[in-house]
């Protein structure tokens, strides 16, 4: 594996790629990798990438690697249905 891994280096260095480059296209191949293998399970890819879920989002994003789901926020419950300490009215 190490020597697959330093003639891939060899390999990039010697195509005029930058580090930039070269990490961006891992972290992505990893994370579509990741995904893949997990059914497209965020939970189960951002803990087989060793990463928390909210890091494997912001990098999908950042990739453009699919659709997070954004959960709709519900709304806090209003104060007017039910009255503070005893101190209705008051204003």
């Amino acid at each position: 594996m190490k020597d697959k891994f330093d003639g891939l280096v060899d390999h990039l260095l010697n195509g005029g790629i930058f580090l930039q480059q070269a990490i961006e296209v891992l972290e992505k191949n990893m994370i579509l990798g990741a995904l893949e293998r997990c059914g497209r399970n965020q939970s189960a890819a951002s803990k087989s990438l060793g990463i928390h879920r909210n890091t494997l989002q912001r990098k999908m994003v950042e990739y453009e690697l699919g659709s997070v789901r954004n959960r709709a926020r519900r709304k806090p419950v209003t104060s007017q249905a039910r009255p503070r300490n005893g101190k209705a009215g008051v204003a």
